[in-house]
């Protein structure tokens, strides 16, 4: 390999000579130049063999001068077949801005309000047209437990869509109603309440800490978090929602997104996109193209607009390994959000957490990435995120990396201080989609204070009683498999009433899951330095 200067500043153009394996290659493809990143040919020259397999005897052929280069053929690419290096899209600010209608839209949406059937309602005498538009119908309003319950008309959205589970467990509450004159009376005139009131704040959290050392597991609850003193929780966890199902529940893979997913490229259908690229990578290789190479011959490729300091590091006399540069595919030089089958080297003993800094070996690509680690979960089309990487079993780790077609090998590399870097996991590429829903679930833990029958009174899950009635519509549950839900709230310190639909034990964890979508890690830096 040497260098040509190149005609921008900080650029220059990288000749590398060998051999062409595998497959063919055009001179209007990308290509890869390992450690180095993604960029175009600017001339392919076909020299002759200066090894040929088997030599003629006759003097003509044998050159008496074996150092001179001789150029067969060259090949310059085309203009408008040549396959532009796009690696992040330009997000355009004004995408999401709101335009005023054509006159055809204006026309359309008139005419589409013209055919829209009237329903005709009866309205109080004198009422106008304007007033007609804001009578609500009583149907509206009918089951519409969480809004007649919370007056203020704010709280937690949840997402519901299996009420067949929600109405059975509604009429097994609704069915002890008459219990709650009862425990109204029981719970507010207790002399426990008033000795929450006047506790500092020193005094709850060592009560907290003290609760949570008898009853708390980390192994079999890991999501557990505490609910913070100073900050509101419905500050604190405003992005979490509940779901009512992790598996049926809908999610919309579009909604809050990333500023990352304004720079990355979708397909519509990947399957079909990648039998597409592959037929016409077979296309290629059989067919003799004016501007192809040809497998087995001997090569000089003009690698353009490669910074000088990598290429100088490439072409360094102390450096012994080979130069390999290898063709890319359609669209494989464009970032995506990938996602990898992996497991953990049985050899690697140390703790991964999810965003670490790993080296991805994929195929002959070597990047930097910070992947977020998921569950695998076939049955659902969300999947559940993991803080650590863990041993003996598969997980999907998702990384923002160039686009690659499946299936490729994975090795994920570790650095270590003053060491070379070791063999982490190992896996393969499962698929490409950014739509993909990784969830990250968080558990809000409360204690009862005062138990009568199927009703509870719960503290320490929140503090504030504004947060209680924020996240009134969230279902809970415990730790012993009872369900239920927030009734009100009691106090000023975050005590809450709440109703099961079976008997709960004093010694029992009430919880709460809360759930917000997760991303993987932008890298500062996709290809380290050689």
């Amino acid at each position: 390999a040497c260098i040509k200067p190149g005609d921008s500043m900080g650029l220059c153009t990288l000749l590398v000579s060998g051999y062409l394996r595998a497959h063919n290659l055009s001179v209007n493809q990308l290509v890869h130049v390992s450690g180095a990143g993604d960029f175009q040919l600017g001339q392919i020259d076909i020299l002759k063999d200066p090894c040929p397999v088997s030599e003629r005897k006759n003097s003509d052929v044998m050159d008496s001068d074996d150092n001179q280069i001789q150029i067969i053929d060259t090949f310059v690419p085309d203009p408008l077949n040549q396959e532009p290096l796009l690696v992040e899209n330009i997000p355009d600010p004004l995408a999401g801005e709101q335009t005023w209608p054509t006159e055809a839209e204006m026309e359309e949406a008139y005419e589409s309000n013209k055919q829209r059937k009237v329903v005709k309602r009866k309205l109080p005498r004198g009422t106008s047209e304007y007033q007609a538009a804001w009578i609500v119908d009583d149907t509206d309003d009918e089951g519409d437990d969480s809004q007649n319950d919370n007056p203020d008309g704010a709280g937690m959205v949840i997402d519901e869509k299996d009420h067949s589970e929600h109405d059975s467990d509604s009429s097994d509450i609704d069915a002890v109603s008459h219990f709650t004159e009862k425990f109204d009376q029981e719970t507010i005139g207790g002399s426990e309440m008033g000795d929450d009131e006047n506790l500092t704040k020193e005094q709850i959290e060592e009560d907290i800490k003290r609760i949570k050392e008898s009853n708390a597991d980390d192994e079999e609850f890991p999501d557990e978090v505490e609910t913070p003193l100073d900050v509101p929780a419905r500050k604190r966890f405003a992005k979490y929602r509940g779901l009512k199902s992790f598996r049926t529940s809908s999610w919309d893979p579009k909604e809050s997104l990333p500023p990352e997913y304004a720079r990355i490229f979708a397909f519509d259908k990947f399957t079909r996109t990648q039998k597409h690229v592959l037929a016409k990578r077979a296309e290629l290789d059989e067919e003799s193209s004016k501007d192809c190479a040809r497998i087995g011959s001997y090569v000089m490729l003009h690698v353009k607009n490669v910074p000088t300091d990598v290429a100088s590091k490439l072409c360094h006399p102390s450096r012994r390994l080979p130069v390999v540069v290898s063709g890319l595919l359609e669209h494989e030089s464009k970032i995506s959000v990938l996602h990898f089958s992996i497991k953990k080297h049985d050899s690697y003993e140390a703790p991964i957490r999810s965003k670490e800094p790993l080296i991805f070996n994929v195929g002959f690509r070597q990047f930097t990435a910070r992947p977020l680690f998921s569950s695998d979960n076939i049955n659902c089309n969300k999947h559940k995120m993991e803080r650590f990487l863990h041993h003996g079993r598969f997980s999907i780790a998702s990384v923002y990396a160039p686009i690659s077609f499946p299936p490729v090998p994975l090795i994920v590399l570790k650095n270590i201080d003053g060491q070379q870097p070791v063999i982490a996991a190992v896996g393969t590429l499962k698929s490409v989609d950014p739509d993909q829903i990784i969830l990250k679930k968080i558990v809000l833990t409360g204690y009862p204070q005062r138990v009568s029958k199927l009703k509870a009174m719960v503290r320490y899950m929140f503090h504030h009683p504004e947060d209680v009635r924020w996240f009134k519509p969230v279902e809970l549950w415990t730790k012993h498999g009872k369900r239920g839900r927030i009734k009100e709230t009691v106090g000023t310190h975050g005590s809450m009433k709440c109703i099961f639909n079976s008997s709960v034990q004093q010694h029992d964890t009430v919880c709460m899951s809360l759930f917000k979508r997760a991303f993987p890690k932008w890298p500062a830096q996709f290809y380290h330095q050689i």
